[in-house]
C-alpha cells in the first residue's frame, strides 16, 4: 500500500489501483474549503491521467464525511473584489467545474458517508457512482437555512434523486437519515455502523473489480452522455465502443466465462485493507 505525498488536508493511498482519498480536516468537520477541493482535484488528475487507476474511494476522517462548504470562507468571499464580473459568482462557479469534473471522472467513484453529508458534502456524494452510508448518516441540502442556495450541486442532486425530492429537501432543509436516504436513492447500500462500513466498502470494491477496467471507463462515458446527446448519434458511438471492448478485454472476459474461471482483472478486497487505506492515525506500508 502506497501513501501518496504532497497532501495536507487529505490522506491519499493507493492499493490495487484504487485511490483511497480520506478528507482529514476534523476541526472543520471535513468542510470543502479551497485547499480541500484543490487537493481533491489533484487526486482526480491522477485518476484521469493514469490508465491503471480503476476506482476512487472517498471518505471522511473522524466519523464525519463532509459538513459542506467552509462557512468561514463564505465571509471572506463576501468582501472579495474582482476586475471582471461578480467575484462571488465566479468563485461559486469554480466549485461547479469541480463537481462536473468529479461526476465525469472516467473511473467508478465510491463515497462512504458516515456522520453527515451536508450541503456541498451531499453534493459530493451525489456526484459519486456508488454511495455507501451508515444507518445513522444524515444528508441535507442545508444552504437555504443559511439564506443561500445549493447553486452548483443542484444538478447532481436532481440527477441522483429527481426533481421532486430535491425540491422538498432544498425548500425545507430537511435532514434525511440512512433508511430514508436509501429509499430516496441518496444511498445505494447501508451499513449498521462505521465499523461495518469498512466491510461494505470492501464488498462493493470487489464487485467493481469483477468488471473489466477499460470496459468500466467506456461504460461510464457512455452513461454520462445519455442525458445530453441524441439517441441516434450516441448509439452509433456506443456500437463502436462495444467493438473496441470486444477486441480488447472482451476476449479475455468471454474466454474466462467459457473456461469457468475468473478474468485476469478480478481482485478481492478485504475489510482490513479498506480500514488501513482510510486510516489517518498510521501510515500503512
Amino acid at each position: 500500500m502506497e501513501t501518496l505525498q504532497g497532501f495536507q488536508t487529505l490522506v491519499v493511498r493507493r492499493h490495487d489501483d484504487v485511490l483511497f482519498a480520506t478528507l482529514n480536516q476534523p476541526d472543520t468537520r471535513n468542510a470543502l474549503g479551497a485547499e480541500v477541493t484543490r487537493e481533491l482535484a489533484q487526486v482526480m488528475t491522477c485518476a484521469e491521467q493514469d490508465a491503471n487507476v480503476r476506482a476512487l474511494a472517498l471518505r471522511g476522517a473522524g466519523g464525519m464525511f463532509c459538513a459542506g462548504g467552509n462557512i468561514g470562507g463564505f465571509r471572506e468571499v463576501l468582501h472579495a473584489e474582482g476586475a471582471d464580473g461578480d467575484p462571488i459568482a465566479a468563485r461559486n462557479r469554480q466549485f461547479g467545474h469541480f463537481m462536473q469534473r468529479l461526476s465525469s471522472l472516467p473511473v467508478p467513484v465510491l463515497a462512504m458517508v458516515e456522520g453527515a453529508a451536508m450541503g456541498g458534502g451531499m453534493g459530493l456524494a451525489c456526484a459519486a457512482d456508488l454511495v455507501l452510508a451508515t444507518e445513522d448518516a444524515r444528508f441535507a441540502l442545508s444552504e437555504t437555512t443559511l439564506g443561500v442556495i445549493a447553486a452548483q450541486i443542484a444538478p447532481f442532486v436532481v440527477a441522483r434523486i429527481g426533481h421532486s425530492a430535491t425540491r422538498r429537501l432544498g425548500l425545507t432543509g430537511q435532514r434525511v437519515y440512512g433508511a430514508q436516504a436509501l429509499a430516496l436513492g441518496l444511498a445505494d447500500d447501508l451499513a449498521p455502523d462505521s465499523a461495518t462500513l469498512d466491510a461494505l466498502e470492501a464488498e462493493w470494491l470487489t464487485r467493481v473489480f469483477r468488471c473489466g477496467p477499460r470496459a468500466n471507463r467506456q461504460f461510464k462515458n457512455l452513461v454520462n452522455r445519455c442525458a445530453t446527446e441524441p439517441n441516434s448519434s450516441l448509439l452509433d458511438d456506443a456500437a463502436l465502443a462495444f467493438a473496441r471492448c470486444l477486441r480488447d478485454e472482451g476476449g479475455e472476459g468471454t474466454l474466462a466465462f467459457r473456461e469457468k474461471r475468473a478474468p485476469r482483472w478480478r481482485v478481492h478486497f478485504e475489510t482490513v485493507t479498506v480500514r488501513e487505506a482510510h486510516s489517518v492515525s498510521a501510515t500503512p506500508q
